[in-house]
């Protein structure tokens, strides 16, 4: 039985694998239709989600399986202080296959470890989004054609974005990948990661405070939001949060065939005008999610079309 709980988990031959599935998923939706008959996901979601907890019921939908669940922690017996790892044993019962998120870190790796069935990490805190990751990955691919050599900015909360997190983790076992982190020095990238992913394999990367001086070297542009729900004291979110926002005389700077991602949801970080440049990828990334989640449930379930 696999889950899902880190990007590492499955190595770059599996995401490759994964991408040609959701790739011919686009090409042929019409043969996936009944893969998962008969099969149910459990989306247990103790933090709020719009576009994660939905594409994952979407795609087990497309799928022709079934979904329960529930949306915030709120509505699950977690307000009657029921333990992560009691509810998971009980829903585990009931479904086939958990799709989880949860506001502290590591509460997805507990839950596998009393899980009967596969456990995905559908966000832990400011550490894991291990499928918005494959998301991303699946976007750059059909942007760019190829993981493989690129220059890759990532511009905003770096500290607290996990979508950051698990992008560097990927990206970093790929050949010609070239790292620049954007951001105030109160967001910076976590030194683990510089230490640990990049340094440790000699991967060049880049930190600058300035949007506008590394935009011209982009080949893909990742925007994040500063995160209000990761801060302890209010009046530095205020301070903090309108740091970058990219807008149409920044883009004046950049390559042509940029590539725009952002995980979603935006506050103010991209101007409402930078939605018709042609470079603004990040709806197009919000749906390639529903298609590579259909990939990734087939694969954990061991089913194929």
């Amino acid at each position: 039985m696999r889950h899902l709980i880190d990007i590492t988990d499955l190595s770059t031959q599996e995401i490759d694998e994964l991408i040609a599935v959701a790739e011919d998923i686009i090409a042929q939706p019409e043969k996936y239709q009944n893969v998962c008959r008969g099969k149910i996901l459990a989306t247990l979601f103790f933090e709020p989600s719009t576009r994660t907890r939905l594409s994952f019921e979407s795609a087990m939908l497309r799928l022709g399986g079934s979904v329960l669940g529930f949306s915030e922690a709120a509505s699950s017996s977690a307000a009657k202080g029921e333990t992560v790892g009691d509810t998971v044993r009980v829903v585990s019962y009931y479904a086939d296959v958990i799709a989880m998120r949860h506001p502290k870190e590591g509460a997805p790796y507990a839950a596998c470890k009393v899980s009967g069935v596969p456990v995905i990490n559908a966000g832990d805190g400011g550490h894991n989004h291990p499928t918005q990751t494959l998301t991303d990955l699946l976007t750059i691919h059909r942007e760019r054609g190829s993981l493989n050599n690129f220059t890759i900015g990532f511009c905003g909360d770096l500290k607290f974005g996990r979508t950051v997190h698990s992008l560097v983790s990927a990206l970093a076992r790929y050949t010609g990948i070239r790292f620049v982190f954007i951001s105030p020095e109160e967001l910076k990238l976590p030194r683990y990661l510089i230490e640990n992913t990049l340094e440790k394999n000699s991967l060049p990367y880049e930190e600058t405070a300035s949007l506008e001086e590394a935009m011209p070297q982009l080949d893909v542009l990742y925007m994040t939001r500063v995160q209000k729900e990761r801060f302890f004291n209010e009046a530095d979110y205020i301070r903090l949060k309108d740091t970058y926002i990219l807008d149409s005389e920044k883009l004046r700077l950049a390559k042509p065939d940029l590539a725009i991602l952002h995980p979603l949801p935006r506050v103010n970080e991209i101007t409402l005008e930078v939605d018709n440049d042609p470079r603004a990828r990040y709806f197009d990334q919000a749906g390639n999610g529903r298609i590579i989640r259909m990939a990734l449930i087939m694969k954990l379930l061991g089913l194929k079309a």
